[in-house]
């Protein structure tokens, strides 16, 4: 899709007031994913962040407060453990749930100037029926289920990026122990006095958009 096609116009707010540097009230991501912003009540996932930006769609405002934020983790987490029931289901002889109509209705939403609002909210009526089929309250064939799991997956996994908040968290935690020990190898090198080694380390991390700065209480990082 040409990125012309549409105007990313969307305005940020921060309960009910712009966004704006001059007003104090401007949070990077970084500190929203490490919750140093004095507006922010704690850190936020960058998954959560992503779940609260689609649901609000791109064209409108997004207003950004704790509360909301705390309902993005909770519905979050409601999404995707629902979406996890679905391979549990038993099959039954007939479905109760029209796959075929869930469908339609997401590429609906998607073809509507990608509302991801209104994909997340058929993404929600999924999760119903297949908690409700997990507990045995309404019935889905074997080729139902199937489809079913594939369709969650395809439109909350493969196109809006969403993944289970610990395997987010595994991820960053990975992250986050590589980049310590590419410092330490980058400390050592300095150490020895080896300072291509270490200048090759730092300019490889700022080329990932990880920048090193050296203090005198050691390496400061920002960035990813």
């Amino acid at each position: 899709v040409s990125q012309s096609r549409y105007n990313y116009n969307n305005m940020i707010t921060i309960n009910g007031q712009k966004m704006g540097k001059s007003l104090g009230n401007f949070i990077t991501l970084d500190e929203f994913f490490t919750g140093t912003h004095g507006a922010l009540d704690k850190a936020w996932s960058p998954m959560t962040i992503r779940f609260f930006i689609l649901q609000a769609h791109y064209r409108g405002t997004l207003d950004f407060s704790n509360e909301a934020l705390h309902g993005s983790e909770k519905g979050l987490r409601r999404l995707m453990e629902g979406i996890g029931q679905v391979d549990k289901i038993s099959p039954g002889k007939n479905s109760e749930f029209d796959v075929n109509t869930f469908e339609s209705n997401c590429y609906a939403a998607l073809n509507d100037d990608l509302n991801s609002p209104v994909l997340i909210a058929h993404l929600f009526e999924a999760v119903k029926a297949i908690n409700s089929a997990a507990a045995g309250k309404i019935s889905l064939t074997k080729e139902g289920i199937e489809r079913l799991s594939g369709l969650t997956r395809l439109f909350a996994v493969d196109l809006l990026g969403l993944v289970p908040e610990q395997k987010s968290k595994s991820n960053d935690d990975l992250l986050n122990k590589l980049i310590s020990l590419v410092i330490n190898i980058r400390q050592n090198a300095k150490n020895n006095n080896d300072w291509g080694t270490s200048d090759k380390l730092r300019d490889e991390l700022k080329a990932m958009g990880i920048v090193v700065k050296d203090s005198k209480d050691g390496a400061i990082v920002t960035g990813k």
